[in-house]
């Protein structure tokens, strides 16, 4: 297990806030499970854990200790005519281990490629894009108390998946840490080439899916998915951010009616529960917020919905834009959005909204 002391945590938050910590500890190997246990039994602190740093930002200096999870590897543990039952480590980088899935040909995760972050990670938020929620592919969670040391393995009916949430958003699973996820690929998924701009890159480059293998069109479908994304989205590597700031508001039938009488030409998603879901990045471009800028953090250029530090950048400064982005909308169309990422303060909890 590494240990440093006295830490700056930009290289450690992909949006690279000026911040430190006290100690950064780092899970490499499965030796080093219990190895942290007792480092937090020796020396407690608060802790706040990451995989690569993609879905949580250090708004302040944090005096306690950065968990990060780097343990990596990946197997197929089951296989049926159907199916194909893959567990991954939680420190495996997330966008790495969906392109060798496809690079063999097998689907199912094609739709979620190029996002950052971690294996690990992807179960915390739900993550999502195009059609698919990796809750859907997710078959059970191996998980670790740090605490009492308990390992135990839960099946994904019991995680609460949602919207970008899921049962280990709750005070229920404050101190369970996942360490493996097994994926359940079915071996003959329907593609999901459905939204506008994965059709019109597809068709951009000549591809008719039905004229390929099976495998070739699980291909495609993900190249189109890592093209359409460095498009509008800004490379963390280049820029700081997080990738989509706000979350989409889910809206109740009456409060998608009283949008609508604001705002006829607001696009919004029936979901089958009744509600509606908005898109936050027309909300925040109609409200004139793209480009916005406060500080070294703006609203970025090419996607509202993305919020980029421009190499100043400071947790000051990004917490005065998402209020005033908020504020914004909520004056304009009557609707408050919420952020996506976990902002850690500098007692290692969410700061408040």
């Amino acid at each position: 297990m590494r240990i440093e002391r006295d830490v700056d945590l930009r290289d450690w938050h992909t949006f690279r806030l000026p911040a430190r910590a006290a100690e950064l500890v780092v899970i490499e190997r499965d030796a080093d499970w219990a190895a942290w246990r007792a480092r937090w039994q020796a020396v407690p602190l608060p802790e706040v854990i990451v995989g690569e740093g993609s879905n949580v930002l250090f708004v302040a200096d944090f005096p306690g200790r950065v968990v990060r999870i780097a343990t990596r590897g990946w197997q197929v543990v089951a296989e049926t005519a159907t199916e194909r039952v893959i567990e991954a480590a939680a420190g495996e980088a997330w966008a790495p281990f969906v392109a060798a899935l496809v690079a063999r040909g097998w689907g199912g995760l094609e739709n979620l490629a190029a996002i950052p972050g971690t294996v690990g990670a992807a179960p915390v938020q739900n993550i999502g894009a195009y059609g698919l929620e990796v809750g859907e592919r997710i078959a059970a969670v191996t998980i670790w108390h740090r605490v009492s040391g308990e390992t135990r393995t839960v099946a994904a009916s019991e995680l609460a998946f949602g919207y970008r949430t899921s049962w280990f958003k709750t005070d229920a699973a404050r101190d369970w840490v996942i360490r493996s996820v097994r994926f359940a690929l079915p071996k003959h998924a329907a593609l999901r080439p459905h939204y506008p701009d994965l059709q019109r890159w597809l068709t951009a480059q000549g591809i008719e899916l039905a004229d390929l293998p099976p495998d070739g069109a699980v291909r495609a479908v993900h190249d189109a998915v890592v093209a359409v994304r460095a498009a509008k989205l800004p490379d963390p590597k280049v820029t700081g951010n997080a990738g989509s700031f706000f979350l989409n508001p889910i809206l109740t039938a009456d409060e998608w009616q009283r949008l609508r009488a604001c705002a006829p030409e607001v696009p919004g998603f029936p979901l089958a529960d009744g509600r509606w879901k908005v898109p936050a990045a027309w909300l925040i471009e109609q409200a004139g917020l793209k480009g916005a800028q406060l500080g070294g953090v703006a609203v970025d250029t090419r996607h509202a919905l993305v919020l980029v530090n421009l190499g100043n950048g400071t947790g000051a400064d990004l917490l005065r834009l998402m209020r005033r982005v908020q504020d914004t909308v909520a004056a304009r169309f009557g609707v408050m959005l919420q952020p996506e990422p976990t902002l850690i303060g500098w007692d290692g909890t969410k700061v408040s909204i």
